[in-house]
């Protein structure tokens, strides 16, 4: 099927060349424009494989559109809108540009159909999101930008190896569901994992997001982890894997969000966390569970969005983002407080926020698959979530002590769009419908029953009292100027020491077979170098005894004749002599 419309990931692509070259108002209207643009484009494709094309015998897909790919087509175009409605003063054309390519990117992933063009969008999501971490240019952001790249340029090695043996066991690049049934499916769900930061291929994400810039974590919050989170929903749904995988997402960066003191370290573990409870959903399977994956990915995007807009505000207005630094805003900043409580609100699953309806339907679906322990798991991380997202980040950044600083509410191009972010938080919250309508399976679920709605806010409570009585008695851990130890300081240790024995005990095994090769090679090649001269003297020593030649004679004779072989001067009939010889002897030999 084709379409007078243009791909959406080539608008973006394309649309993002003209930034450098625009100024003042034309510019900003230009760039706002180019997601409206795509946006409308999305709304009007009919459901189906569209922008088809034939490649070496191959059918690329640009557009699988239908109800899963279409709902994260909408968000990922909503959060690029609000994110360069966010970034809309920022005087750096290479954030710009290197954004609206990873928005691009990311969503022609999404409606890719066909492997190739799956491949090609994927790495462009890669190399673009860099530029996003490293456009702080501090020596940090540089370093960050570095280890995220051979991150994820390692998953995408893994992702075309799988793609390479999938081609070849299925003779076809279109894929949907694959499942983990064989080799290249792994190497594949690897590539896609890593993505998705599942725990222990996480560590890339609080190392590099927050480096990046007040304005660039907004679009790098939105859109890497959950195109693989779309990628796992389409190729491994009812992945017994990944329940387990999303269960210890959900706990674990739980504590390192704790004892975090940098706000955007503990919003990078809280986003890890979340991912968690969608991959839960996915693992689950059923129809409830995937609603609840995609809903919730949804959700976070807005909800995160606006959380890191808050935290980039906090930043971008003060110069500082460190618990240790900053506190006692409120009163200076009084938008941006509000705007992120309603962020923490939502996505501590506070009734009549986003999150509320959008998690609850992963909780409830452990609950129909009678998944006690996960379900147990579940709602302790919930607990967790509100007392680090929910509580922690503005209570310390807002409230707790007084840091003196009396910083104002950021421009208004930044306060409008964490304004449009906390109404839709908001209104999601409280009318579900619209995005129920929007997910892939029917959804016969309920949010708001009496029984629900009790339960969590009880659970929220005595999380609310459990902070209250740590603060108030010490014992919550301080926030203090630290570094905190993940998995890649492991990955760093185990790959130097690995390092360091492949490089001595390699090179001791290079250095050995050099010297054994090389003395191997030498004496082969001075055997035939010297062999027509040895085979001429043994013959003409033998003539030379019969006619008498003895002593200093005979040695003289025989350097001469050594001497001319190897100089390739041989008298005439010696050189002939020698010829017949070997004729003689091949002839024998024959």
């Amino acid at each position: 099927m084709t379409s007078n419309m243009v791909p959406p990931a080539i608008i973006f692509i394309l649309g993002s060349f003209l930034i450098p070259f625009l100024k003042g108002k034309t510019k900003s209207i230009y760039m706002l424009l180019i997601p409206v643009a795509a946006f409308y484009v999305l709304m009007n494709i009919p459901q189906g494989n569209i922008w088809t094309f034939e490649f070496w015998g191959y059918n690329l897909i640009l557009g699988r559109i239908d109800k899963l790919s279409i709902i994260f087509g909408y968000i990922f175009t909503i959060m690029t809108f609000l994110g360069v409605l966010f970034a809309l003063k920022v005087k750096d054309d290479l954030q710009h540009v290197a954004a609206i390519i990873y928005a691009g990117a990311t969503l022609g992933v999404v409606l890719a159909g066909d492997f190739l063009s799956l491949y090609l969008f994927w790495e462009v999501m890669a190399v673009s999101s860099t530029f996003l971490i490293i456009a702080s240019r501090t020596r940090a952001s540089r370093q960050a930008g570095l280890r995220y790249i051979l991150v994820h340029l390692i998953g995408g090695l893994f992702l075309l190896a799988g793609i390479v043996l999938y081609i070849q066991k299925t003779e076809t690049i279109a894929f949907d569901y694959i499942g983990l049934s064989g080799i290249e499916s792994y190497l594949i769900f690897i590539g896609i994992a890593l993505n998705a930061a599942a725990i222990p291929l996480h560590a890339w994400l609080p190392d590099a997001y927050p480096m990046g810039t007040p304005t660039s974590t907004v679009f790098l919050s939105a859109f890497t982890t959950k195109s693989a989170v779309y990628l796992l929903i389409r190729t491994f749904p009812g992945a017994d894997l990944l329940i387990w995988i999303g269960a210890f997402m959900v706990f674990v960066p739980i504590f390192y969000a704790v004892l975090e003191n940098d706000i955007r370290r503990v919003l990078a573990y809280s986003l890890l966390n979340q991912i968690g409870f969608m991959l839960v959903g996915i693992g689950i399977g059923t129809q409830l569970a995937l609603n609840g994956a995609v809903a919730h990915a949804f959700c976070h995007i807005l909800y995160k969005g606006l959380l890191f807009m808050a935290a980039g505000s906090v930043l971008q207005m003060t110069g500082k983002i460190k618990c240790t630094e900053i506190g006692g805003l409120y009163k200076t900043m009084p938008l941006t407080c509000l705007f992120c409580i309603v962020g923490a609100a939502s996505i501590s699953a506070f009734p009549l926020f986003s999150g509320f309806v959008s998690k609850s339907m992963i909780v409830t679906a452990t609950v129909n698959e009678k998944m006690v322990l996960v379900y147990l798991i579940l709602q302790f991380a919930s607990a967790g979530v509100f007392h680090h997202a929910g509580i922690k980040v503005p209570f310390f950044t807002f409230f707790g002590h007084d840091s003196g600083i009396r910083a104002k509410d950021p421009s208004w191009n930044m306060t409008l769009a964490m304004g449009i972010a906390a109404f839709a938080c908001i209104f999601i919250g409280v009318f579900p419908g619209p995005l129920y309508n929007l997910l892939p399976f029917i959804v016969d679920y309920i949010p708001y029953t009496g029984a629900h709605v009790v339960g969590q806010l009880q659970l929220l409570m005595f999380g609310a009292l459990a902070f209250a009585l740590l603060i108030l008695s010490g014992y919550y851990p301080p926030e203090i100027k630290s570094i905190n130890l993940d998995v890649d300081w492991t990955y760093r240790k185990i790959g130097r020491g690995a390092y360091m024995v492949l490089d001595h005990g390699l090179n001791a095994i290079n250095r050995v077979s050099e010297s054994s090769l090389m003395t191997f090679v030498k004496g082969f090649a001075s055997f035939f170098n010297r062999a027509a001269a040895n085979l001429a003297l043994f013959v003409s020593v033998n003539i030379w005894l019969v006619l008498g030649y003895r002593d200093k004679r005979l040695e003289i004779k025989k350097n001469r004749l050594y001497n001319d072989i190897l100089q390739g001067t041989l008298p005439i009939g010696i050189g002939a002599a020698i010829a017949i010889s070997f004729i003689l002897l091949v002839f024998i030999l024959t």
